[in-house]
């Protein structure tokens, strides 16, 4: 099943935070020599692997690097060339090593470690299916107004989702695109307010808009369907009710159709430009980009990973695009010097390395200018999953915690949403706050239509309540063992961010 990854990255509006682009994606790097001739290139053959070359943005260079490819055995799957970003398939082992060499390349690198045959997402354990006797039993407890299993959605009542529904249920004009394993627009919860317009299918690179492409392979990639339900599933008297049931949802498929569903970074950069070119105001990550959990920059194959999809993500917000990802499930304090990674290349064979989070960067969610979203429990405190970190996390939101458990017919601490196929469930996660953000975010553009990404995340973290850090040691799963530090104060912290969002006061 897919893993997500945690995240960080600068806390302030995104003219601060894009002072960061030079280390995170554009550092020259391009040499004058010229690439092996096509002869050479194929004397050694090997597995044929995809490929993210990133270039200058003139027609010039991308046709002379487009020669060079070829020269050295690859072949262009498609061009970004408003962004630079080239996608290669090649089996030139030395592809890589060639290609970098080229005048005008300025990061190249394989985008995975395993051949080309055959994604990672937030959640936190598998989805726990309502059943439909435990639904009726659900609904008798619903009162006049409510979905029929709204009385499960304590996390609506924590941010005052509810209220802000008889408000401000959001614009038609807002889409949030959920870049994801697919998502079920049949569902009777999303059919309503999804944008087939504005859906597709990214993975491998290049956008495939065949309706219907955007959908799930199967019931277990169900990840999408979940989070896009928790944006903005219907008020339309079935099943559950999103965080913005008013704004309109799209999907955007990355994750590869296996069962590992892997999202690798080919087909992210494919997601963040097609988003942007077809009018998305806001894109919810809720997974990491794979191979790498984190990509150090002294690693060729991981800068090219970073840089083309940090051009893509950047390109997206320039266009008015507000970029929305999770912290990760891995209780990580993503302040620190050095953290251990054991689950990199997830593609092939991981190995145990440690890496500084301030060097190797988690993708998206590290990115300049992105929204970094920790996770909360019924309580109000952080889930005991969540990442963490001070400057690193901007905002918090309902993501479930399995020991909050709140006084609900089903007393389920974790967060309630849709299923492919007509049906609904539980699951905890990063994944689960980080809809919870887009959705606040969606409400703010509705409301405030003329914002811009950087104004968009102002008003989030204005709006947001922070409890501060805890007074006791935090022991999130109840062992007696202190599990993580919260530093900072009342008005922001590495538990929290600016506090957690609150959708009532975003659309009042």
């Amino acid at each position: 099943m897919a893993h997500l990854r945690s995240r960080r990255r600068l806390a302030l509006a995104v003219p601060v935070v894009l002072s960061l682009t030079a280390s995170l994606g554009f550092l020259p790097g391009a040499a004058s020599a010229a690439p092996q001739t096509a002869s050479a290139a194929a004397s050694a053959e090997g597995p044929t692997l995809p490929y993210l070359v990133n270039t200058k943005t003139d027609h010039r260079t991308i046709e002379s690097v487009k020669k060079a490819i070829e020269a050295a055995g690859g072949t262009v799957v498609i061009a970004y060339e408003k962004i630079g970003v080239i996608v290669v398939h090649s089996a030139n082992p030395d592809f890589g090593k060639q290609i970098r060499a080229v005048r005008g390349v300025e990061s190249a690198g394989a985008s995975r470690t395993a051949p080309l045959t055959a994604a990672g997402t937030t959640d936190e354990g598998a989805a726990q299916v309502l059943s439909a006797a435990e639904a009726a039993k659900v609904a008798k407890s619903s009162a006049a107004g409510e979905e029929p299993l709204e009385a499960d959605q304590w996390d609506l009542r924590a941010i005052g989702a509810d209220k802000a529904a008889t408000i401000n249920p959001g614009s038609k004009d807002v889409t949030v695109a959920v870049i994801d394993v697919g998502v079920d627009d049949t569902h009777p919860d999303i059919a309503p307010n999804f944008s087939a317009s504005q859906s597709a299918n990214c993975v491998g690179g290049k956008a495939d808009t065949t309706y219907g492409a955007w959908r799930p392979v199967d019931a277990d990639h169900y990840h999408g369907t979940h989070v896009a339900g928790e944006i903005a599933a219907a008020r339309n008297g079935i099943g559950v009710a999103g965080v913005a049931p008013g704004v309109k949802v799209a999907g955007i498929t990355v994750a590869e159709p296996d069962a590992n569903q892997l999202f690798f970074p080919e087909s992210v950069v494919c997601a963040f430009v097609f988003a942007a070119d077809h009018g998305v105001e806001i894109t919810n990550n809720s997974y990491y980009v794979d191979p790498w959990l984190y990509n150090c920059m002294d690693d060729p194959d991981q800068k090219a990973i970073v840089d083309a999809v940090n051009r893509a993500q950047l390109y997206a917000q320039n266009k008015g695009t507000l970029n929305v990802a999770a912290a990760g499930n891995s209780n990580d304090d993503l302040d620190s010097d050095a953290l251990v990674d054991d689950s990199s290349p997830d593609d092939s064979t991981a190995v145990t390395r440690t890496v500084d989070p301030h060097k190797c960067f988690d993708v998206p969610t590290q990115l300049p200018g992105v929204v970094t979203v920790s996770s909360t429990g019924v309580k109000g405190a952080k889930s005991y999953f969540s990442s963490y970190g001070d400057g690193v996390i901007d905002v918090a939101a309902p993501g479930g915690d399995r020991y909050q458990i709140p006084d609900t017919p089903s007393a389920n601490g974790r967060i309630l949403s849709t299923l492919p196929n007509n049906t609904y469930g539980f699951l905890q996660g990063t994944s689960m706050a980080t809809p919870h953000v887009a959705a606040v975010a969606a409400l703010l553009k509705s409301k405030y239509p003329w914002a811009t990404p950087a104004q968009l995340q102002a008003l989030l973290k204005a709006q947001a309540d922070n409890p501060g850090c805890p007074t006791d040691p935090y022991d999130g799963n109840g062992d007696g063992v202190v599990d993580a530090t919260c530093v900072g104060g009342k008005r922001v912290n590495g538990f929290y961010g600016f506090g957690i969002v609150n959708a009532l006061r975003a659309v009042k």
